[in-house]
């Protein structure tokens, strides 16, 4: 018996041996001496991690509740993924490095967050973004416009937040900046993703006829004859407000429908519409 185990020990030896190092990271979950350094080269930017501090006003500014499911694009070390998890929510991180993705689920254990952070290996151009409801990322400006197609066909409401770096044309809802002068990246920009609404509404004695650029809105509201135009059109989300011919509307936009109130001098009335 004793003989035995020592020719199965031997054998798991040559077997290991001749293994490629590919492999053996993933038996081992990745080299865990393997510390990246800022500025090293990746598959589509440099990695470069977004400041401690950043993080937590990136974390701030997503409103996460424990329903999100936070996605972190080009996770590097996990430092986003696992602050939103330290908030209670399920987070996952895509690195196209695997020694970073095996270092981020080392430090998500350190952290005791394993059961919320996960960490895949991926390309993120190829990644289904349809789960998430806060997407983050620290991009570069043509990585950003290059997802912007497919950020713009979450859903309404998806909160997308990046460091540093713009969307495009598309103008960000919200921007947060440190006042600590010493961090080099120090400015968190946010969008949220905006409902389709440009069209033809028909309501209860005219139409609304909408033009939508991004989360901007504009276009005219007719009651018999009349064809007025309205303003202050903006969309958060699914929530649109406009104001025309002194109301002020308010809906929550589904679909093809949309309902809520107008609002004139002091006196609400339930308001509702459909697309044609």
């Amino acid at each position: 018996m004793k003989t035995f185990k020592l020719l199965t020990i031997a054998f798991l030896g040559i077997v290991l041996s001749v293994l490629p190092t590919s492999l053996l990271g993933q038996v081992n979950e990745g080299d865990t001496t393997y510390r990246p350094e800022s500025g090293q080269a990746g598959k589509d930017v440099v990695w470069v991690p977004t400041p401690h501090q950043l993080v937590d006003v990136m974390i701030s500014m997503a409103n996460l509740t424990s329903s999100d499911f936070l996605v972190d694009l080009g996770s590097g070390d996990g430092r986003i993924v696992i602050a939103a998890a330290k908030k209670g929510i399920k987070a996952e991180g895509v690195e196209f490095n695997p020694d970073m993705v095996a270092l981020s689920k080392r430090n998500a254990q350190k952290e005791g967050v394993s059961n919320r952070a996960t960490f895949i290996n991926a390309d993120f151009f190829e990644y289904d973004l349809s789960k998430a409801s806060v997407v983050t990322m620290f991009l570069l400006s043509d990585l950003n416009r290059r997802l912007k197609p497919r950020l713009l066909e979450l859903r309404p409401g998806t909160r997308v937040i990046t460091n540093s770096f713009l969307i495009d044309d598309w103008q960000h809802d919200e921007k947060r900046e440190l006042t600590d002068e010493s961090v080099s990246w120090n400015t968190a920009y946010m969008w949220i993703v905006p409902a389709k609404v440009e069209g033809t509404w028909k309501f209860n004695g005219g139409e609304l006829q909408l033009s939508q650029t991004y989360q901007m809105v504009s276009g005219n509201l007719k009651t018999g004859e009349a064809s007025r135009p309205i303003t202050e059109g903006k969309l958060r989300g699914d929530v649109l407000t406009f104001t025309c011919n002194g109301a002020n509307y308010k809906c929550t936009v589904s679909n093809n429908a949309m309902k809520g109130t107008a609002e004139r001098q002091g006196k609400t009335e339930a308001w509702q519409a459909t697309k044609n």
